[in-house]
């Protein structure tokens, strides 16, 4: 009952700790969003489809499950200051816009406006709101369901993460700290809050802490130094191009946004790796508490052994999963070895998966190291 008591807290303290980081990130950056001078006077708002009147539409001849050509489409705003007006449109389905619809049908349209005065108005994209919030509900409703309290503290956490990158690190990008050092900064936050809620103030959360906190940093450093050898910068990144028109309205440093992402990127699996390590000293030393200092660090290290090759394969199979589209194109492009060995889109990848994984191989001997010695310690 005590201990349950302990962790409601806990809950209710990190709930605190979010509001509070929401509510002063505009204390750090108080500029809010940058004016989109490629969409400037379009608005988006939710429309009805009340009735498809013509529809010319054709099988594409390259790719399945394609239709190209237009529909005519009368439309009803369902809020904004249109709300209730109802409007006959064109709506062009092409490749890169194929948004085919019908009656009855809720979707996104964007509004264009031109000195106060409605000029146009083209389907923007599905509704997708719904899907996405259910999903994210059975997500919650399953963690809660198998894990329960340590299930809802799981979710505190990572919602905790969610608002810590949002509402902290990206703020502090904007405010011109270097991205590296704020991804490490927020890496050190999640990862005590995420660890101290989840596992309790204990030597075994302590040493998984350290762990996960030398890992990413490690993968971020070795991130950062690789590319810099490599005179790799970041800056042909995806979105590279939107990105440089945000730092040129603010005091974003473009140069580290991709080691950046690569430390966030391996932090979940780090963590996973280092709570990992450090249970199983642990549980080993109650099983036998007379095991040495080396036999405990040998016993995490062959656990850590079996870990490494899985989890490695999970960060690079992750990253290689969200570049497929360019590992397509790379393939199809059937160049020159030495021209595609040197391209920077490949370096940045081969560096993010590699980096990433370096990170976890080094959790593992400095987190049995630190297990082991705090097994044998009284703090």
């Amino acid at each position: 009952m005590i201990n349950k008591k302990k962790d409601i807290i806990s809950i209710l303290f990190v709930i605190v700790c979010s509001v509070l980081i929401i509510f002063s990130s505009r204390f750090i950056y108080d500029k809010g969003f940058v004016k989109d001078r490629l969409n400037k006077g379009l608005n988006y708002y939710e429309v009805k489809i009340l009735d498809v009147s013509k529809e010319m539409l054709k099988q594409d001849t390259y790719i399945d499950s394609v239709e190209l050509g237009y529909q005519d489409v009368k439309v009803e705003f369902l809020e904004g200051p249109y709300k209730g007006k109802q409007f006959n449109i064109k709506n062009n389905i092409s490749r890169v816009y194929n948004i085919k619809v019908k009656k009855d049908m809720k979707v996104i349209a964007g509004v264009y406006e031109k000195d106060g005065q409605l000029n146009d108005i083209s389907i923007y994209s599905y509704k997708r709101d719904k899907v996405i919030y259910i999903l994210t509900a059975i997500f919650f409703l399953v963690i809660i369901l198998v894990g329960k309290l340590k299930g809802l503290k799981a979710i505190v956490s990572l919602v905790f993460t969610c608002i810590s990158v949002l509402y902290l690190m990206i703020p502090m990008m904007f405010k011109g700290v270097e991205p590296i050092v704020a991804a490490i900064i927020i890496a050190i936050i999640t990862t005590t809050v995420t660890m101290l809620l989840v596992s309790g103030r204990n030597k075994k959360t302590i040493a998984a802490i350290v762990g996960t906190i030398f890992g990413v940093t490690a993968a971020g450093l070795i991130a950062f130094l690789t590319g810099k050898f490599a005179h790799l910068s970041g800056i042909t990144m995806d979105n590279a191009e939107n990105i440089m028109y945000v730092a040129e309205n603010s005091k974003l440093k473009v140069n580290g946004i991709m080691f950046a992402a690569i430390l966030v990127a391996a932090l979940g699996a780090v963590m996973d790796v280092a709570m990992s390590i450090s249970s199983a000293v642990f549980e080993i030393y109650g099983v036998n508490s007379k095991l040495s200092k080396k036999d405990l660090f040998n016993n995490g290290m062959n656990i850590g052994k079996d870990i490494i090759g899985t989890m490695s394969n999970t960060l690079i199979l992750a990253f290689a999963g969200s570049s497929l589209n360019i590992l397509i194109l790379l393939t199809a492009a059937n160049m020159p070895y030495i021209q595609l060995i040197n391209l920077d889109l490949l370096g940045t990848e081969i560096i993010q998966g590699l980096s990433g994984s370096i990170g976890i191989i080094l959790t593992v001997p400095i987190t049995a190291i630190l297990s082991a010695h705090l097994c044998k310690k009284i703090l």
